[in-house]
């Protein structure tokens, strides 16, 4: 017996703010989900799968668009045609979807109910699943608790869109704890809302699929399902990539880099590395520089020009896959800034005022809370898409001022100021 497990495919994710970054393969982005999915369906047939499995989030909130859900039921009239079924529960997103509420499903499609709980059996296969949908998007008791008891002698799935105890980045919904999941005697736990991939157990197996498609930077990673075979028995799950665009967090060390076309050329080599394990999909990159180097203050004295010859020589080393979706640098002079701190000059003083405010919880607090005052009038997909919450964070803040505190020496240094 074998089955295919997947979550979180956000079909026909509207992926708002793309105008903001330059050069964005908008069409590339906004397709992904679909192509996506679709390898999914292409995986399912080739491996025959018996049945495949989404555990919630299927669509995207309130975003209205009836051509996603007839899509949705083309995909699945493919493996109706097989004779592969889909058992489905809704999420936090597919509970305010109003393509969920008008739309029915296709015949071979079974969605869990809202009510309670229910068991739906293969008997060919004798095969027990154990879900139930979300029935609004703030869904806070534990639903797991009130799943049947297991068929005796049968393999048990139960389909559950959770975010367990808690997991960085996602509201705590319908939360439960491992151990209450590894009690109720089943022999998989088909798991969805955490876009990361995660096996949280082997005994049974409890898993996390990751989400279909990478969305935006924060989402990298090769991005698919779990692929399911039960011989006598015995469970055997594969991580098996069904995306069409990688995002990746590209990290270049530029140590001891004497020259900016030195840290270049680690860029380059950077993206091409990335490109081979990215296997032939468009590549979206996020370009991070780090470590000390002759380099960095040539770097500074002309960001926005540096910026620019970074994302060239990204889009040089992978040709037309690969687009870089932001720069950030975070290189470090050789100087030792304690000593400058400790100079009894402007420079000196400046520094040390600066560390002061890096210091102060006070003084980060009162500027993490203006950066809040400005990401609230934002919309919440741009700050997620752009990655804008992190700024919330006082370690960012704190990262933050440090940047600022090295382009100010950079300047100086442009002036002939600084040591």
């Amino acid at each position: 017996m074998k089955f295919v497990h997947c979550a979180d495919v956000h079909l026909d994710s509207p992926l708002r703010g793309l105008s903001a970054y330059d050069g964005a393969p908008v069409e590339s982005l906004r397709g992904a989900t679909r192509r996506g999915f679709e390898n999914l369906v292409n995986l399912c047939i080739e491996e025959e799968a018996d049945f495949l499995v989404i555990a919630g989030d299927l669509y995207d909130g309130e975003w209205l668009d009836f051509n996603t859900g007839l899509y949705f039921a083309k995909q699945m009239a493919r493996l109706g045609q097989r004779g592969i079924a889909a058992y489905v529960v809704r999420g936090n997103h597919d509970a305010e979807s109003k393509i969920t509420q008008r739309l029915s499903p296709p015949d071979n499609v079974h969605v869990f109910g809202w009510k309670k709980a229910e068991t739906v059996t293969i008997e060919r296969l004798k095969v027990a699943l154990h879900g139930q949908s979300f029935a609004k998007r703030d869904t806070l008791e534990n639903l797991a608790a009130s799943y049947p008891t297991p068929r005796k002698g049968w393999f048990n799935i139960g389909v559950l869109h959770t975010a367990l105890d808690g997991r960085e980045g996602h509201s705590g919904y319908a939360p439960c704890a491992l151990d209450h999941l590894r009690a109720r005697g089943y022999d998989y736990w088909a798991l969805g809302h955490v876009h990361k991939r995660e096996v949280l157990c082997e005994d049974p197996w409890v898993v996390f699929p990751g989400n279909v498609q990478g969305r935006h930077v924060r989402e990298s990673g090769a991005k698919g399902c779990t692929v399911v075979s039960v011989d006598d028995g015995q469970v055997i799950t594969e991580h098996r990539a069904v995306d069409v665009l990688r995002w990746a967090c590209v990290i270049v060390d530029a140590s001891g880099a004497g020259t900016p076309e030195d840290v270049l050329d680690r860029v380059r080599d950077a993206i091409r590395r990335e490109r081979e394990e990215a296997e032939g999909r468009f590549l979206a990159a996020r370009i991070r520089i780090e470590g000390r180097c002759d380099a960095h203050d040539a770097i500074l004295r002309h960001p926005d020009l540096w910026k620019h010859q970074v994302r060239a020589a990204g889009v040089e080393a992978g040709q037309d896959d690969v687009w870089v979706e932001k720069v950030e640098t975070a290189t470090q002079p050789l100087r030792d800034l304690d000593e400058v701190r400790r100079r009894d000059d402007a420079i000196g003083e400046l520094l040390r005022s600066v560390r002061e405010v890096v210091e102060d919880p006070g003084a980060i607090g009162a500027l993490v809370e203006e950066i809040d005052k400005l990401l609230s009038k934002l919309p919440h997909d741009v700050r997620e898409a752009m990655a804008l919450s992190d700024l919330r964070d006082p370690e960012q803040a704190r990262m933050l001022i440090d940047d600022a505190e090295q382009l100010l020496l950079a300047r100086i240094d442009a002036w002939g100021a600084a040591p």
